[in-house]
């Protein structure tokens, strides 16, 4: 049976190479991978999905939030891969839980769980809802050796908790951090409970 995948991890933690990875490994076998993003995440090029390891491949499908899959694109692919899906909207989580269904497609999509914040991203948030299996792709926090659940955001090099959720960026502006760490190097007045005020 085919499935709806979720597998988050914080920055950095090599979700977008392991996606590049499953997709050589499909295509290597001479089956039909497909990647898909969403289009607002331009970071390195508005079409490519890029790793920071240096690995990339063009993107099959780019994503608005009001996209409405044609479900004939879909016809013979055995895998649909998704970056960046804590971007998607949850109507369009739904449309691909849809498609593991009508399709028989594996949907395996690589995401933020939270934000810089640690609240939930509307696509992350009906991933947990709707996911056959949820798994976690593990880090360090950049700060200790305990792993990392959070992304801190930088301002200049300072945590800050200011700003949009959705503030594209990498190394420069965020940081995989555990919540121990989270917590202290966030500025006075914004520690511990600060996030919800």
């Amino acid at each position: 049976m085919a499935k709806l995948y979720f597998r988050h991890g914080t920055m950095g933690s090599a979700k977008t190479l392991n996606l590049l990875a499953v997709a050589h490994n499909y295509r290597s076998q001479g089956k039909r991978a497909l990647i898909m993003k969403p289009r607002l995440d331009s970071r390195f090029g508005s079409a490519d999905v890029v790793s920071r390891a240096g690995l990339s491949a063009p993107a099959d499908i780019l994503v608005d939030a009001d996209t409405v899959l044609d479900p004939a694109q879909f016809e013979g692919v055995e895998c649909l891969l998704v970056d960046e899906a804590q971007f998607l909207s949850p109507a369009l989580v739904e449309q691909l839980r849809a498609l593991t269904l009508s399709h028989k497609l594996p949907v395996i999509c690589y995401g933020l769980r939270t934000d810089f914040r640690t609240e939930s991203f509307p696509g992350s948030r009906r991933l947990l809802e709707l996911a056959d299996s949820l798994e976690e792709v593990k880090v360090t926090c950049t700060h200790c050796n305990k792993k990392a659940i959070f992304n801190m955001r930088r301002t200049d090099g300072t945590p800050t908790l200011d700003g949009a959720q959705v503030q594209l960026g990498a190394e420069e502006s965020y940081v995989p951090v555990c919540f121990s760490c989270w917590d202290r190097l966030l500025p006075e007045g914004h520690r511990r409970h600060s996030a919800r005020t």
